[in-house]
This record gives C-alpha cells, sequence and structure tokens, in this order.
C-alpha cells in the first residue's frame, strides 16, 4: 500500500480521536441527531442504494435489497432512538448488606473511535447497522466497505460525507491491502464481519494494539428436520431461507440434517417450492446473482465436486444460464453426499442444499457437535421434548424455530457467533454495550463502617471477618 494512503489512515483516525477527546460524553441531544442522520441518509437513499447492489452484484433483487440492507438499518436506528435516553442512563445495581449505605452504580462510557469492516453480502446493512450501535453509544466511527461491492461503497462514501464531517463517521473505500492497513490501525474497538479464515487474521492484527474486536463471522449452519415437522411448510420455509439473496447470506441454512425416510418427499417438495418462488433463472428480477465470477466458479466447483464423489445432483431447472452474461445459478440439491466432500467442509454461501440423511435425533446432535460451532441453527418441528434436547445438546451464535434467518432481524435479542463463528455481539441494546466501557462506581457513604477494618487489627476484626462469613 501506498505512503499516501497510509497517511490518509492515520490522519483520519487521528481526527476522531481528537473529536472524541474534545467531546468524551456526547450528550443524548447530539447521539439522536447522528442517529436521526443516519435515518433520514438509509430512507432517502433506499433506491439509489438498491440500484447500487445490484450493479454490484450483475443482479440483485431490489425488493431484497431494501428489506434486507435498508429497512434493517432504518429498523435498528428507529430502535435505537427509541430507547437511548434508557441505554444511556446511568443504573444503581445492587450493593452487599456489609458495605451499606454505600451504593454501586454502573455507568456506560463511549469507548473512543471504533473501526468497521463490512463484508459484500449485505453491504449497506453490514456497515451501518453497527455503525448504528456505536453512534448510539457515543463514538466517532470509521467504515471500511468491501472491495467487491465498489458501487454501493463509492454512493455509502458520498452519502456519509453529506450527512456527517468526518470526525463523526467516514468511510474509506479501497482494496484488500487498504482493508489490512485498516485493521492494523489502533482502534479503541475493531468489529469486523466476515469469514472465519479473515476474521483470524483480523483478530491477530487487532492483537498488536490490545485493540478489542466483535468478529461476526460463519460457518456450516445445520437445519434440523425433525420427524415430527410439517413437511409442507417446513419445505417452503427451508425454500425461502437457502434462496434469500441467492444463498448468500451468513445464516442461511448451510445444510439438512433429515429423517431417512424424509429425505426424498422433502427434498422434492424443497425442489417444488424452489420453482414456485422462481419460475425460471436466467433474467428473473427476483432471483440474484452470484456476486463475483469467482464466487460463481467456486460454486459450480462444489457441484462438480461432489458429483464426482458420487452425490446425486437434483436442479431446480434444466436451464443453464451463460455465467458470462448471467451469474444467476440454478439452485441444487444434493444427496448421498460423502462428508469428505469439499460442499462438506467448507461454508456454501450460495444456492446449494445438501441433504444428510440420520436415523437417530441423537445421531443429528452429534454430527454437529463433530464441527465448528455454527453462527445459527434451524429447528423444524413440533416434538417440544426433541427440540430442548436440541437446544441443549447443541451451541449456536442463534437460533430460528420452525423458520429460516428470522432472528436476525430481532432488535430485543443479541446476534453473534460462538467459538468459530464468531465472539461478541449486537442488534439493539446489546450493540449499545458493545461499544461501551460499562463502569462500574463505587460511592462510599460518609458513614461507612470500613473503617472498622483498619489496622491495627485486632479482636474487633475477628469478629467482624466472622460475621462477615456468616451473612455474606
Amino acid at each position: 500500500m501506498d505512503t499516501a494512503l497510509q497517511e490518509r489512515l492515520h490522519l483520519a483516525l487521528l481526527a476522531q480521536r481528537h473529536a472524541y477527546e474534545a467531546e468524551r460524553m456526547p450528550t443524548y441531544e447530539v447521539r439522536r441527531d447522528r442517529l436521526e442522520r443516519l435515518l433520514k441518509m438509509t430512507r432517502d437513499h433506499g433506491e439509489a442504494l438498491a440500484s447500487a447492489m445490484a450493479q454490484d452484484f450483475g443482479h440483485r433483487a431490489r425488493q431484497e435489497s431494501l428489506l434486507a440492507d435498508v429497512f434493517t438499518v432504518e429498523s435498528g436506528a428507529r430502535h435505537a432512538i427509541k430507547h437511548l435516553r434508557a441505554w444511556m442512563k446511568a443504573r444503581r445495581v445492587a450493593t452487599p448488606l456489609h458495605f451499606l449505605p454505600a451504593h454501586n452504580v454502573l455507568m456506560r462510557q463511549p469507548l473512543g473511535v471504533v473501526g468497521i469492516v463490512a463484508p459484500w453480502n449485505y453491504p449497506y446493512y453490514l456497515a451501518m447497522a453497527p455503525a448504528v450501535a456505536a453512534l448510539a453509544a457515543g463514538n466517532r466511527v470509521l467504515v471500511k466497505p468491501s472491495e467487491l461491492t465498489p458501487a454501493t461503497s463509492e454512493l455509502m462514501a458520498r452519502l456519509v460525507a453529506e450527512h456527517f464531517k468526518p470526525e463523526e463517521m467516514l468511510v474509506v473505500a479501497g482494496d484488500a491491502a487498504v482493508g489490512k492497513a485498516f485493521t492494523e490501525l489502533p482502534f479503541d474497538h475493531l468489529f469486523f464481519t466476515g469469514s472465519t479464515p479473515v476474521g483470524r487474521l483480523v483478530a491477530q492484527a487487532a492483537a498488536k494494539n490490545l485493540t478489542p474486536v466483535t468478529l461476526e463471522l460463519g460457518g456450516k449452519s445445520p437445519a434440523i428436520v425433525d420427524r415430527s415437522c410439517d413437511v409442507d411448510l417446513t419445505a417452503s420455509r427451508l425454500a425461502f431461507g437457502k434462496l434469500f439473496n441467492a444463498g448468500q447470506t451468513c445464516v442461511a441454512p448451510d445444510y439438512l440434517l433429515v429423517p431417512r425416510e424424509l429425505v426424498e418427499p422433502l427434498s422434492q417438495k424443497i425442489l417444488a417450492e424452489m420453482r414456485r418462488m422462481y419460475p425460471r433463472i436466467a433474467g428473473n428480477a427476483d432471483y440474484s446473482s452470484i456476486a463475483t465470477p469467482r464466487h460463481h466458479a467456486r460454486l459450480q466447483g462444489l457441484i462438480d465436486d461432489a458429483a464426482r464423489r458420487g452425490a446425486r445432483v437434483l436442479r431446480t431447472h434444466d436451464e443453464q444460464p451463460d455465467p458470462s452474461q448471467d451469474r444467476r445459478l440454478v439452485p441444487a440439491l444434493l444427496l448421498d453426499v460423502p462428508l469428505e466432500a469439499a460442499v462438506m467442509q467448507e461454508e456454501i454461501f450460495g444456492p446449494l442444499l445438501p441433504v444428510v440423511a440420520y436415523d437417530k435425533v441423537e445421531d443429528a446432535l452429534a454430527h454437529i457437535n463433530r464441527g465448528d460451532r455454527p453462527l445459527a441453527l434451524y429447528w423444524f418441528g413440533q416434538d417440544r421434548a426433541a427440540r430442548d434436547q436440541a437446544m441443549a445438546q447443541t451451541h449456536a451464535g442463534g437460533v430460528t424455530i420452525n423458520d429460516c434467518l428470522w432472528h436476525l432481524g430481532q432488535e430485543e435479542q443479541p446476534f453473534g457467533g460462538v467459538g468459530a463463528s464468531g465472539m461478541g455481539a449486537y442488534h439493539g441494546e446489546w450493540g449499545f454495550r458493545t461499544f461501551s466501557k460499562e463502569k462500574p462506581l463505587f460511592v462510599q457513604s460518609r458513614f461507612a463502617g470500613t473503617k472498622l477494618f483498619q489496622p491495627p487489627y485486632g479482636k474487633t476484626f475477628e469478629r467482624l471477618l466472622s460475621l462477615l462469613k456468616r451473612i455474606a
């Protein structure tokens, strides 16, 4: 990376740090104003953002961009505005009896300057949703969007520059070298959304500065289909969850675990639901393209590898769009896939859905637990006892029961991974807390009895210590 660009990054960080030093605890009015500007920016330019994302993808369904990127940011900003005053308020917390009449207070304080690294699959939402939380918490924000969505990144940079001073929030566009230098800056907190391998590198870069990180990663998110499920409803919801944004979603169901006797009937119903939603593939305005030629080729390679290893490939349509003209990929279910196939080893991130048979629910749970802990887990079934067993015996960043994806949209719930699928959480108050220092204050009383514990020590100390052991 050239020296001029590196200097630009450091100057941007320095400007925001100086601004933070001059205003360490922004008022409610200042924070609300920033959130309202972000909300207005999003609301006023939703169509332009959807057009930019379609340009970047080759084609992206307008409705998916408006729902998943634009509406979600609007919803998060409105939620933050509604609850901001309560989130900011210092809170009295319980004080042990032996410390009374002193009291405890928990104060939430901005961290300073926050760096946000956003991916390409939901380029506006995954940049601005964490920005909502960081601004609500009173921080300054630098955003590095993906180089794979240049039109969206350029538009986002222009819109942010029109609505915010650079010392409030700034978008820094650039290639992978810029991204690497960005993660090496001494932020007060670094927020990264992307793949697990890159997340490891980001964590290593941040560690050099002891910068705390939130890592929103991915992995192979399973959907467990129980024998007690409604097969028709399950098929419809799995088809939607898998093909939204053509499967390019971090919480898309990555593979299915299905009772052996249901594999064929459920697979046929899923294919039928996919055809109902998308009667054709080439030129279908409702069906999004694969973002880049490289990603399209990778997905085709996963299909070819599975087929060579003996998997059955069930495609929704016979047509085969020319990827040089149309990167929409025909959805496919993969049955009888060997576990060593690449499609069973890496996150798919596309419209391919392996179906793995099991005989007992315990077998399905064991399969999940042999791998890394996923970002999402889905359960389809009406048997509450079996569901509770699955929830207790597996780990996942989040769960939706009898549907897909929707836990991601809950502002009253934390969103984040576990283990290899990430660390930390955001959304709603959890985002506010991620970007705040919760500083404990112990407020001593003038009439404190703690003087009795001061030296010189003697029998009084021993009696008091004995009393504390009985009542504490």
